[in-house]
């Protein structure tokens, strides 16, 4: 199982290098298709991802910004979970948050040179070069922001990555095959222990993403640690009848090896006043 994530700007090299790699090393190369999946494993609609990662503010972002939590690791739920399935390339914009501590994950960030880009711009939107320069503006910025939004994150910090390549001087195909080598290097090989490491992160994030989006289960300050496979959950709860719940529902996850929780249950009449009224 090895991990490559290609970050990359809007309308740069990104793509067609992850492909690339991606037909270099026979592995399997998706972006988009995570989003679709998400939607499919966790009920939330794949049109709501493009409306969190792509489109301009709307009136009830201040209100999303609250559960943005959800999204984020329905995203990396499924992405570990697609991960589980063999070697892959995933390419987009935050990719390297997806497997934080994993060793065997190669991050790779692509600096695609302003005035190529400008060039798509105005190829695929029929702009002109001042307004081609504005959308990508406007672009660039809108999802810079959501990206800090979202993981609290500068995207482009290349400290975020293991490997930085700009195609002002380097063709698709030169990149592709620096980036390829480097995967198969010592350094990026899955061991025993990052191979459990991301058995861990799947079954942790399987575990948040179906406590977060379930109708059934409300948990405030939720907390989840798993550990071979054994997991430990807490939080607040309203009920006390909801932890067994809990219980059960985490025991159906693909993963699971056992459950441990420790929950503070205060019923809602007595959070409500918090302020000693």
């Amino acid at each position: 199982m090895s991990i490559i994530t290609i970050s990359h700007e809007a309308f740069g090299d990104g793509r067609a290098i992850a492909e690339r790699v991606a037909g270099i090393l026979g592995y399997r190369c998706i972006s988009r298709e995570v989003l679709v999946e998400a939607s499919k494993r966790y009920g939330i609609a794949e049109a709501k991802f493009f409306e969190i990662l792509e489109e301009k503010p709307h009136h009830w972002w201040t209100q999303l910004l609250e559960s943005r939590g959800v999204y984020r690791i329905v995203l990396q739920a499924t992405i570990c979970e697609l991960a589980q399935e063999g070697d892959l390339v995933y390419h987009g914009r935050a990719g390297q948050e997806f497997f934080p501590g994993i060793r065997h994950v190669l991050n790779v960030f692509i600096d695609t040179p302003r005035e190529f880009r400008i060039q798509q711009v105005k190829t695929r939107k029929g702009l002109s070069e001042e307004d081609a320069n504005e959308y990508l503006e406007e672009l660039d910025r809108i999802r810079a922001r959501r990206m800090k939004e979202l993981f609290n994150i500068d995207w482009r910090d290349p400290a975020r990555y293991d490997l930085v390549l700009n195609t002002a001087r380097m063709s698709v195909e030169t990149a592709a095959r620096f980036i390829a080598e480097a995967s198969q290097k010592e350094e990026y090989r899955p061991t025993a222990e990052s191979l459990e490491a991301i058995n861990d992160l799947t079954v942790n994030a399987r575990v948040q993403a179906v406590l977060s989006t379930s109708r059934d289960i409300r948990i405030s300050n939720l907390e989840v640690r798993t550990k071979g496979g054994e997991v430990f959950v807490s939080g607040i709860t309203e009920a006390k009848a909801l932890e067994q719940l809990i219980i059960d529902t985490i025991k159906k996850i693909p993963g699971v090896r056992g459950v441990k929780t420790s929950f503070v249950v205060t019923p809602p009449d007595q959070y409500l006043y918090s302020d000693g009224r």
